[in-house]
């Protein structure tokens, strides 16, 4: 039976080494996604654009919600309400799909020479590219609406990379139990959903009571999205001793889920 490597080395190298094999996968599933549509990649636009107006309105002028740290103005509440939003969706549109990977991709687990652990990067690749779609549409509606962008928004790339170690972490995590534990995808469901409440997305974490700050934080999506914001909205720096620690912690998780997946991928044939 194969042995894979599970070291630190095998963990950062691994998507370098099959980076084209990465592209060309994720641009083969970005064409097969809109092929047949009318409007084809065009939805990649329109969704943000009507989630975006659908909650807010909801929240601003049926909830008549407010933003306490922000001008009152639905297009700056629209503004923080999508960017949070942004890193959320990015964040579920993996997570969700992890426990199937391997499962829906069965073809490949028998072709020995096929790296099995880049399926997780090509799930985050056709996030991203959305993701990417959606971050223009929040620039271009900033633009016009309420101004340009502060210059700490430069500093929202380096908030995507503990995003991207939790997202990768968790896929590989869940792309192998998904394997041996097919109810996975049923929980994984449940738990987004119930995390997108406990994110401060609909609302600021200041309006949460502060006894329940340390609870709400311990959800690492909660700094990303706060720390989203403030370099893209309000204009302050990035919390480094937070983010420091955020980092090294996800890091560490995503080469452990990485380990793991290299350690139970030998089974999958069995299974499948």
């Amino acid at each position: 039976m194969q042995n894979y490597p599970l070291n630190l080395h095998a963990f950062l190298a691994s998507f370098w080494k099959h980076r084209q094999l990465i592209t060309t996968l994720v641009k083969r599933e970005i064409s097969s996604r809109y092929r047949g549509s009318i409007l084809g990649p065009i939805w990649s636009v329109l969704n943000p654009v009507f989630m975006l107006a659908v909650y807010t309105f909801v929240f601003s002028v049926v909830f008549q919600a407010r933003w306490s740290t922000v001008e009152e103005s639905r297009a700056m509440f629209a503004l923080v309400l999508f960017a949070g939003l942004l890193i959320f969706n990015f964040f579920a549109d993996c997570v969700t799909r992890a426990p199937t990977l391997i499962v829906e991709n069965a073809n490949y687990v028998k072709k020995v020479i096929f790296p099995l652990e880049i399926l997780p990067w090509v799930s985050l690749g056709t996030a991203f590219f959305n993701a990417f779609i959606s971050f223009l549409v929040w620039v271009l509606f900033s633009i016009s609406f309420v101004g340009v962008p502060p210059i700490t928004i430069f500093l929202f790339p380096l908030i995507l990379i503990p995003l991207i170690l939790f997202i990768m972490g968790l896929s590989w995590l869940l792309a192998s139990l998904g394997v041996y534990l097919r109810d996975i995808t049923q929980f994984v469901s449940i738990v987004t959903m119930t995390l997108m409440f406990l994110t401060p997305i609909f609302y600021p974490l200041q309006a949460i009571p502060t006894k329940y700050h340390f609870f709400i934080l311990s959800n690492p999506l909660a700094f990303i999205v706060e720390q989203a914001r403030a370099v893209m909205i309000f204009g302050k720096p990035l919390n480094w001793s937070g983010y420091l620690m955020l980092t090294c912690s996800v890091f560490l998780f995503a080469w452990s889920s990485f380990a793991w997946f290299q350690k139970t991928r030998k089974g999958f044939a069995d299974v499948l």
